[in-house]
């Protein structure tokens, strides 16, 4: 394991002591490392860092021309933004000031001189290693923008299509109809989004140890934005549902998720406007409200739908600002903003879905949207609105009658390390998948298709098989059949991006134990985990 991640890196040593940069490309030479690049004179190691493009940067602090703390600050100027590059301090001098200065401009940890090679290798092993997973975590996002970006100009296209249709179809069909549109990118958009969501459990742990406050703070925003993503889809397709009598449903706090709001679309709101050289003021006037019983993600995302609205009524900058208040038993959230402001008949028809003033940069979704998640949770939204007086949406929600609608969070149980088969075309998928069921202590082999599933089935024992539906040759359906054909009951899971049309059309395919929706987490595995554990046959 050591070997390979050093294979993979490139080194950057920069230490006026030619023989400590001695020691250490010998050191790398034997451990198999990838290319070693070095300098005695600081003065060319930020030339080198640029040109060569190390993966951790090896760096000695008290040095003639540039001290370390120098070349630290240098090469944070020179990175992008977000991207995680380990710089390790090479020193003697290990006062309290010295690493407090050190870890103030970017350093990420200390090695004390005289080197010990064994401390060497392994503190270079796990800088590198939270490096790759920061690359492969970037490389997934950027995977996801371009996929979505591509299924989105998709769905654009096919609504532009319906417009023929529009004014014959009800509200309600029209949601519908979009909920079966949605559906169609829901399997690529949920796989993406379970990497996402499975690279950052993995990440957990390194997050919640002794980080920054600032890194630890962007990793909890990650995965709130991540988890929140994974609600989208389902979004589209209920906008006016009624609401389901047996909806898990947790108290909202109205004002932590405006602030929660506010932070993660702040990029759109606040950097993304200054680089065009605009303006967007936010207020709050947040007074103390009691919470609604509903769905945190799912009120983030109506926020979000009407901060990002506010945002392109005011091209040329203006003031968003946000009260909230308790009237007669309900919840107010008042958003208002000084943007261009809408005419009768534009803000009449503003909450239909489809239905947009924005032209081609708009698709008419996030209002409706909006509409439709106080419907569901019996409330209403007032517009008021002028033209060039900018507009303010009101939305009134109930308050929580009391104690007694909250959630009872059900006891852990603990499940016992099972031998898991996970099933799925797609390699990155399998592999995270079963890293997680490995970070909880169970024993998973990742395999290809069904046929494997049936081999390895013949040859020994298992306990779990988690199977993916759509996948050539032979769909986790298919393979559930066969499993069960040939009388083995292991219990079947069956993992897919289609869950919910599957349970609406026909509900659990014939040998399968659990049906689980993607994207995947570690917690809905840990569940699902759970619920199938009795079905374990005995060894």
């Amino acid at each position: 394991m050591l070997e390979g991640v050093l294979g993979r890196a490139r080194f950057l040593i920069v230490d006026d002591e030619a023989s400590n940069v001695r020691l250490l490309e010998r050191l790398l030479e034997l451990s198999k490392s990838g290319p070693v690049f070095s300098t005695t004179d600081p003065r060319r190691a930020l030339s080198l860092f640029l040109s060569e493009q190390p993966d951790i940067v090896l760096l000695d602090l008290h040095m003639p021309y540039v001290d370390g703390f120098s070349l630290i600050s240098q090469i944070k100027a020179a990175l992008p933004a977000c991207q995680y590059l380990p710089i390790l301090v090479l020193t003697a001098d290990v006062t309290p000031e010295t690493r407090q200065r050190a870890l103030g401009k970017g350093a990420h940890d200390f090695l004390t001189k005289p080197l010990d090679p064994d401390e060497v290798l392994v503190r270079i092993r796990n800088l590198l290693e939270t490096r790759f997973l920061h690359l492969e975590l970037q490389r997934q996002n950027d995977a996801l923008e371009r996929q979505v970006a591509e299924r989105t100009a998709e769905l654009e296209h096919t609504l532009e299509r319906l417009q023929a249709t529009q004014e014959q179809l009800v509200k309600q069909e029209r949601l519908r109809a979009l909920g079966m549109m949605a559906s169609g990118i829901a399997h690529d958009f949920n796989n993406a989004l379970t990497l996402i969501l499975g690279h950052g459990e993995l990440l957990r742990a390194y997050f919640e140890s002794d980080v920054p406050a600032r890194e630890r703070e962007q990793f909890r925003l990650l995965m709130t934005a991540a988890d929140d993503a994974s609600h989208v889809v389902a979004r589209l397709r209920d906008f006016y549902r009624p609401a389901d009598q047996d909806e898990l449903r947790v108290p909202v706090d109205v004002n932590l998720a405006i602030q929660q709001a506010l932070v993660l679309t702040a990029p759109r709101w606040r950097e993304e406007c200054r680089a065009e050289g605009v303006q967007i003021h936010v207020e709050t006037e947040l007074a103390p409200v009691p919470t609604f019983l509903g769905h945190p993600p799912e009120f983030r995302e109506v926020l979000t739908n009407l901060i990002f609205n506010a945002v392109d009524a005011m091209p040329t900058g203006g003031t968003l600002r946000f009260v909230t208040s308790c009237e007669d038993g309900q919840i107010h959230v008042r958003v208002q903003d000084t943007g261009v402001g809408m005419t009768e008949e534009e803000s009449s028809r503003c909450l239909e879905p489809f239905f947009t003033t924005k032209g081609e940069q708009g698709t008419g979704l996030g209002l409706a949207a909006v509409y439709g998640f106080v419907q569901r949770y019996g409330g209403s939204v007032g517009i008021e609105s002028r033209k060039g007086q900018g507009a303010v949406f009101t939305l009134a929600l109930p308050a929580s009658r009391g104690p007694g609608q909250e959630v009872q969070v059900p006891r852990e149980v603990a499940v016992l390390p099972l031998r898991v088969l996970v099933v799925d075309d797609q390699e990155i998928i399998r592999h995270i998948i079963s890293e997680m069921l490995q970070a909880d202590g169970h024993f998973a082999l990742p395999l290809a298709d069904g046929v494997e599933v049936l081999r390895e089935l013949a040859a020994g024992h298992w306990d779990v098989i988690i199977s993916d539906q759509s996948m050539p040759r032979m769909t986790g359906a298919q393979l559930a059949a066969e499993v069960r054909a040939l009388g083995v009951r292991v219990p079947i899971i069956l993992l897919t991006g289609f869950g919910d049309e599957m349970r609406v059309k026909g509900g659990t395919p014939p040998g399968v134990d659990l049906l689980l929706s993607k994207p995947l987490t570690a917690r809905g595995l840990r569940e699902a985990l759970k619920t199938v554990a009795a079905l374990v046959p005995a060894r």
